[in-house]
């Protein structure tokens, strides 16, 4: 807000600050230009000398109104003004009246030292306005335009003692009667609020108390005005400008009186949301300023703010407070905005819970959203939770999410065990709840409402952040020595639940994210307890591939690929579970986690895929020198399916990467001579053979230069040739012979490529057992190769049948280094 605007139109100042999407009236104004303006004034002028007002002097108004940025008001023509508005000869329509009084209230606010005589003639002009008692709910802009230019009468330097008194009274009577409809004219309640700070900030103490205590009595009436939030933000930015111009006028006393009366006023049968407010303003105002009176009231003003949330808490009896009454929502409303502009405030129990439910159920409130969808899903009609949807992402709660969330962590930290150990447990339910929900509303809207989901999702990523920001902050104040172990543990296991619920939203990288992951997964590496308790929680093998729940969806069509919020939540464990394989028995692996991992080796996303066929690696490769028996033995079952899953999807949907890596595990520890990786090579040879027969018998010219559709089978021929160097000796005779047998059926072009790549690999190893091995090996199988000038099918054959026999006779096994060329 630009400074002149904040001096000048108080009444814009507030609405700024209330909801800051919003354009500035003023600023929205168009610009006449100078001509137009002189004529404007001109025309007012000729009305007035010919005693007749016609509908072009309307417009000469709206024109003048309409500049109201730029143009002044002089002494001169706020006397025609005054003289239009008190003339009994002009027949001035109602719609007029409004335009006369902005443009005075502009030559009030905009003149240095207006005419106090006029000061004077406006004061009775706008005293008889109100004895005429003007129908606020019929002319609310009269109304509104009259009594904030009698606040800022009272606020002009210029003003006698006699009419500034006059006013005072005047606004003090309107407010002490609760004038009819005050303060709930639509768009209108900045320029009450205005009038209303104007005069408090140029009252004595007497009109001070006067006026401040009608204002909330106004707010608390039953009958009165229900209020809105941003009713409520303009209270508090209200007061903070009061406050600040009493600071600058050394006005101690009236500092004193201002904060006394919100105090007294916060106690039954107040306790409004404008008297809330209005210590978040005291609160505001303290921590922007440093005067020792402001900050003596600083404690009298959170006190005023915790008794109003715990009087909240009293009569909700602990149930939930959105499912109250509307005046209990605002209330819960009013406390969060006032917590998160007002800057820091000490730990009260009452604001803590308060906080806790407005950021679940106010505002990220998912779940009432999607309780509504799947309520009426089978009506086909969600416009009405759209609305509520897009009005909620628009709303001044949802905008200051991050600040709120701030102010939460903040009470967090100096918080009590026991209310501690309450909203982490809120928090934690809270992520399933909206996973659980939010996957059957992906279903119920999947291809029909993309807007709403959408918009929901916005939601819900604003929601994560608030979850990560707090995780950490627990973290930081759990997993500490002086906690016990098992509350450390509890903790930890909880927040990465939570974080396996919410990872469908993690939409960027944080590094609050990520430090928090590592401390936990820390925490729990070391506690076979804590393994447990995260491994168990991941969904079973039926709910992954069932739709989970009723809400009558048994007749849509279900895919589990397709379950973009599920998949997002396995990911999550696949890849956290490695990080305490070490700890997850066998039993528990072979039970909860392997059915999951080979169900995802087949997910048509390649991160997914390779994310299971990591877990498969770590699991393998876990425990080396301390297996037992029941892990050896599950780590041998889980080779043979691995093996069938992962080559039946190759190539498509098993990415050669994440196998490879499989294999290599397998093979490099499993136990020497170990029946699985004999398995394993007969899986890759018999694929790789397969892959290669299909390829010649569709296109033998493929071959020549190695052309797309070759490349799978040459992955996998590049595989077994890695394994060379990678398997114990007791398997690599068999790895050998099958080698060659598969080379030898290959078209010239295909043996060129693997002895090329055997020659260079051979050539680069240091492996002095195996090296001797496979130089006469691969010696063999090039003269083998050699002798044929051109392959058929047939033929391939026969000479892969020669070569695997003699290797088996010895004429090219270990026995016979020097084998015959």
């Amino acid at each position: 807000m630009a400074k002149q605007a904040q001096t000048l139109f108080l009444e814009e100042w507030l609405t700024f600050n209330s909801d800051g999407s919003n354009k500035i009236r003023s600023m929205q104004s168009s610009s006449s230009s100078a001509r137009a303006i002189i004529q404007a004034w001109g025309d007012l002028r000729d009305s007035l000398k010919h005693n007749s007002f016609q509908p072009h002097h309307l417009q000469s108004l709206q024109v003048l109104h309409n500049s109201q940025t730029s143009v002044y008001v002089s002494d001169p023509q706020a006397k025609l003004l005054l003289s239009i508005l008190s003339s009994k000869d002009l027949s001035v329509p109602l719609e007029s009246y409004h335009l006369l009084l902005r443009l005075l209230y502009i030559w009030v606010r905009k003149s240095s030292k207006p005419s106090s005589v006029l000061i004077d003639s406006a004061v009775v002009i706008l005293r008889h306005l109100f004895s005429l008692h003007i129908d606020s709910e019929q002319s609310p802009f009269v109304y509104s335009e009259a009594f904030l230019l009698a606040g800022a009468l009272t606020y002009a330097a210029s003003t006698s003692e006699k009419s500034k008194t006059d006013c005072l009274e005047l606004l003090s009577r309107l407010l002490q009667e609760g004038y009819p409809y005050i303060f709930i004219s639509k768009g209108h309640t900045a320029k009450f609020l205005a009038g209303t700070g104007y005069a408090l900030s140029s009252s004595g103490t007497v009109y001070l108390v006067r006026i401040l205590d009608s204002l909330f009595n106004v707010w608390n009436r039953k009958d009165g005005p229900s209020g809105t939030v941003s009713d409520g933000l303009m209270i508090l930015h209200l007061i903070e400008w009061v406050l600040y111009g009493f600071v600058r006028s050394h006005s101690s006393e009236k500092i004193s009186v201002l904060t006394r009366e919100i105090s007294r006023t916060s106690k039954p049968p107040y306790t409004s949301f404008a008297v809330l407010m209005a210590a978040a303003g005291v609160l505001r105002a303290s921590s922007r300023s440093v005067p020792s009176v402001l900050m003596e009231s600083r404690s009298s003003a959170e006190e005023c703010i915790g008794s109003v949330a715990r009087s909240l808490i009293s009569r909700t009896e602990g149930r939930n407070i959105s499912g109250s009454q509307p005046e209990n929502i605002l209330l819960l409303h009013c406390i969060s905005l006032a917590l998160a502009r007002c800057g820091p405030v000490s730990f009260q129990v009452s604001l803590f819970m308060c906080l806790s439910s407005a950021l679940l159920d106010e505002i990220f409130p998912l779940q009432r959203f999607y309780a509504q969808i799947l309520e009426n899903y089978h009506k086909s009609s969600t416009s009405v939770t759209m609305n509520e949807v897009n009005q909620h992402l628009s709303s001044p709660i949802f905008r200051e999410a991050g600040a709120i969330s701030a102010v939460f962590c903040n009470q967090y930290v100096s918080a009590d065990e026991g209310s501690k150990s309450i909203v982490e447990n809120y928090i934690w339910k809270y992520c399933q709840d909206v996973y659980s929900m939010h996957r059957k509303v992906g279903l119920v809207l999947r291809g029909i409402e993309a807007e709403l989901i959408g918009n929901l999702e916005k939601i819900a990523e604003s929601a994560f952040l608030m979850v990560v920001v707090f995780a950490l902050e627990v973290t930081k104040q759990r997993l500490h020595s002086r906690f016990s172990q098992e509350t450390q543990l509890e903790v930890s296991v909880g927040i990465l639940i939570a974080f396996s619920c919410f990872e469908y939203f993690r939409r960027m990288r944080l590094s609050e994210y990520m430090d928090t992951i590592r401390k936990v997964v820390i925490s729990v590496q070391e506690n076979e307890s804590a393994c447990l308790s995260f491994v168990k929680s991941i969904p079973s093998y039926s709910q992954l591939i069932n739709k989970d729940g009723s809400f009558s969806l048994h007749k849509i069509d279900y895919m589990w690929s397709k379950d973009d919020v599920q998949t997002a939540r396995i990911l999550f464990y696949l890849r956290v579970i490695p990080t305490c394989i070490e700890r997850v028995p066998a039993s528990l692996f072979r039970e909860e986690v392997a059915p999951t991992m080979f169900l995802y080796m087949g997910h048509p996303n390649g991160k997914v895929a390779r994310a299971s066929h990591s877990l498969f690696m770590a699991f393998v490769s876990s425990a080396k020198d301390s297996d037992d028996e029941e892990r050896l033995s599950l780590k041998e079952q889980l080779v043979f399916f691995y093996m069938q899953r992962s080559l039946e999807g190759y190539p498509g949907l098993t990415p050669f990467e994440g196998m490879a890596s499989g294999v290599a595990a397998l093979v490099r520890y499993l136990p020497a001579g170990s029946p699985s990786t004999f398995y394993c090579i007969h899986s890759l040879v018999e694929r790789a053979n397969n892959l290669c027969s299909e390829i010649m018998a569709d296109d033998n010219e493929a071959w020549t230069n190695w052309q797309e559709e070759v490349e799978p089978c040459k992955k996998l021929l590049e595989l077994l040739m890695r394994l060379l160097s990678l398997v114990d000796i007791q398997v690599l005779p068999s790895l050998m012979k099958l080698l060659a047998q598969l080379t030898a059926q290959l078209p010239k072009e295909g043996q060129n490529m693997i002895l090329n790549d055997l020659y260079a690999q051979v050539a680069e190893s240091d492996d002095v057992i195996r090296k001797p091995i496979l130089v006469s090996w691969l010696q063999s199988l090039s003269y083998l190769c050699s002798q044929a000038t051109s392959w058929g099918a047939a033929d391939g054959a026969e000479h892969g049948e020669n070569a695997a026999l003699a290797i088996n006779t010895g004429e090219l096994g270990f026995n016979k280094i020097d084998a015959r060329l």
